[in-house]
């Protein structure tokens, strides 16, 4: 059995197309299709289901991909370890809500890069539903969300932590000494807020939707320290997770409220594929992320 084979059922695999696998490993389409045919033949087995133009695995091609990936693994770690050194080399495609990037990579990124020199980043922002839909594509490699608990068998889950949120206003905001606020008291504050649709924006308009309240916000900017800074100032009220709000709140700038009645769980999650090979670089960054304690 060619180890040649099974990386090219590999990457069949993980973008779901023949044509696309030939794209990214410089061969041509026939060659590709021989390859898979030939890995075939040797198990006895059927590997993908081939619709139109659909390719998807089996339930024996995706036992025989567990088997490929800690093959394929294996013998990456072998070579690594025959080389000079054990510098583990790559780029790896994050996607990740933009309240994140700050948190788990900005303020991170120099101690990342002194252990893993030679893994490089590439960091984009996005919804929920677009991360997975990338994620579905082959087009990054891990989403790190901030949303909702998802759990979903085509996902595997790296690391997660429950995430508190809460409403904040200005110190001097005459909410800010009162001790029971309730929602009828916020909804008549202006509001700063994320982008409509994006995670803890979206769950919270969510939950005010359950009582027929639609939030109006005088302004929507993606960054948290921006909206900190504005609320700060007094120029309304927002509602934004613990750890972005923390520096304000410790030093008095805003303060949190409790508002009777309201909840929203909140969670940040890091997920791969379940049909991703997990590389050695791979395996880094999801440690990496996993570790990043956000509360």
């Amino acid at each position: 059995m060619e180890l040649r084979n099974l990386s090219t059922f590999i990457q069949v695999a993980e973008l779901g197309s023949f044509t696309k696998a030939a794209e990214k490993l410089g061969f041509s389409q026939p060659t590709i299709s021989f390859q898979i045919k030939q890995l075939e033949n040797e198990l006895g087995k059927q590997l993908f289901d081939r619709v139109g133009h659909t390719v998807s695995l089996t339930e024996g091609g995706r036992k025989v991909l567990t088997y490929a990936q800690r093959i394929c693994r294996l013998s990456q770690e072998m070579i690594d370890d025959c080389k000079d050194g054990d510098e583990v080399k790559g780029i790896i495609r994050i996607v990740m809500a933009d309240s994140l990037q700050s948190t788990l990579i900005i303020s991170k990124f120099a101690d990342f890069k002194r252990v893993y020199p030679g893994i490089d980043l590439k960091i984009s922002t996005a919804g929920t539903s677009e991360m997975f839909r990338l994620l579905e594509h082959n087009e990054v490699d891990v989403v790190c969300t901030l949303d909702n608990h998802i759990y979903d068998t085509t996902y595997i889950i790296a690391g997660e932590e429950k995430v508190d949120a809460h409403f904040v206003c200005s110190a001097n905001n005459p909410l800010a000494d009162k001790r029971n606020v309730s929602i009828k008291d916020i909804v008549a504050q202006p509001f700063i807020l994320t982008e409509k649709g994006m995670s803890y924006r979206r769950l919270m308009d969510e939950f005010m939707a359950e009582k027929s309240i639609e939030i109006k916000p005088i302004l929507e900017v993606g960054s948290g320290d921006s909206i900190c800074r504005l609320v700060k100032d007094n120029l309304g009220i927002s509602f934004l997770p613990d750890y972005v709000t923390k520096e304000y709140i410790d030093e008095k700038s805003l303060v949190s409220l409790n508002i009777k009645g309201f909840h929203v769980e909140l969670w940040k999650q890091i997920l791969y594929h379940r049909d991703k090979w997990v590389s050695p670089q791979l395996d880094a960054v999801l440690k990496f992320l996993s570790q990043v304690e956000l509360n």
